[in-house]
């Protein structure tokens, strides 16, 4: 079966666009306070990520010190793998909200990534970044 030429594949599937006069960023059963919303707690957890990755890079002066001459180097190597561990999960959870951001200006935000249905605004809200629906992410 082909798409229109007004429609797109998600997930394998032809979905049609979000029109583009009711702000393509959202799935159309969120309003327009929902999307402005979801957008900001968007950012505002990118700049959150984006402060803690550099607070834990070793490069940076507002880094994490471990005393390379402390007796016991083996605590200091496990805290230096632990913070290591940490920086990795936080730059995991940037790259989700980078794309849910993508998401957002190419008007797919809020439309399963596995199965092409829409996601329940409760679970967007609680989950911003989140990719999938209830059922596909269990």
């Amino acid at each position: 079966m082909a798409a229109r030429a007004s429609e797109v594949y998600v997930a394998g599937r032809a979905r049609r666009p979000p029109d583009a006069a009711s702000d393509a960023s959202l799935s159309p059963m969120a309003d327009q306070q929902s999307r402005t919303d979801l957008r900001a707690q968007l950012e505002s957890e990118r700049l959150q990520l984006v402060e803690r990755i550099r607070e834990l890079s070793p490069d940076s002066e507002a880094g994490l010190e471990f005393d390379e001459n402390f007796a016991d180097s083996a605590q200091v190597a496990a805290e230096q793998g632990e913070t290591q561990a940490l920086a990795a999960s936080l730059r995991d959870q940037l790259d989700e909200v980078d794309r849910a951001l993508r998401k957002m200006d190419e008007g797919t935000y809020g439309l399963c990534e596995r199965c092409g249905g829409e996601i329940e605004q409760a679970r967007l809200e609680a989950m911003p970044a989140t990719p999938y629906c209830r059922n596909c992410a269990a």
